[in-house]
């Protein structure tokens, strides 16, 4: 694990050089925003002193309702994280990882955090398959599909890069995206903590209390 501190333009310049293929069988598990490491902490979080703005992002719920993530989540401690529900691995283990972190956190903080998986295959993740799928995971999740287009922009604007959904040389449909996890301070809006996928649940356990007070951890 590492505690970086790096400006969020450094992440957007290094954004088009890795992706991880979720279910492809390829190598490529490094978060796209990682662009160099400091070992010895005991920090996952990589510290953003130029925090991210909130992407200006207006999708549908899961409840095939109009969501607007900067008016909706506007002063609350928000997760945003790209990935898609057919996702063999690295998606599921994400938000399960995050889900079992929130439960450990008191009553009034649970309801207070706001945790967003925008998904990176609309094609196939229609409103209802949203809901089913975050349901067994964590009923107050909040799951939002759309325009690709809007979706793939929102992303790159927090140096996230993915693809259009597509069949890999096996023949299986993959959607290619960063693996990051983005909080977002309920203080400012603004985005200053970067999470990748070596992210544990005893991390975001112990990071949890102080992003809902928009601390750092």
């Amino acid at each position: 694990m590492r505690k970086k501190t790096f400006a969020a333009a450094t992440l957007l310049a290094a954004a088009t050089l890795t992706l991880s293929a979720c279910g492809s069988g390829d190598d490529g598990k490094s978060p796209i925003a990682v662009v160099s490491e400091e070992s010895g902490s005991a920090k996952a979080a990589t510290i953003l002193d130029q925090p991210f703005e909130k992407p200006d992002l207006v999708l549908t719920d899961t409840h095939g309702k109009k969501f607007d993530l900067r008016a909706q989540t506007k002063g609350q401690p928000t997760l945003v994280y790209f990935g898609y529900t057919h996702c063999p691995d690295v998606c599921p283990l994400t938000m399960n990882n995050l889900a079992v972190a929130k439960k450990a956190l008191p009553k009034a903080d649970q309801d207070k955090l706001r945790v967003v998986f925008v998904t990176t295959d609309p094609g196939r993740d229609t409103p209802a398959e949203l809901g089913k799928w975050l349901k067994g995971i964590d009923p107050q999740f909040i799951g939002l599909t759309g325009d690709f287009a809007t979706i793939q922009a929102g992303a790159r604007s927090l140096g996230i890069s993915i693809e259009p959904t597509k069949k890999n040389k096996d023949g299986k449909i993959v959607s290619v995206h960063g693996t990051q996890v983005i909080a977002f301070s309920p203080k400012t809006d603004g985005g200053y903590l970067l999470y990748g996928e070596s992210a544990t649940v005893d991390d975001y356990t112990k990071d949890l209390p102080k992003i809902i007070k928009g601390a750092t951890p």
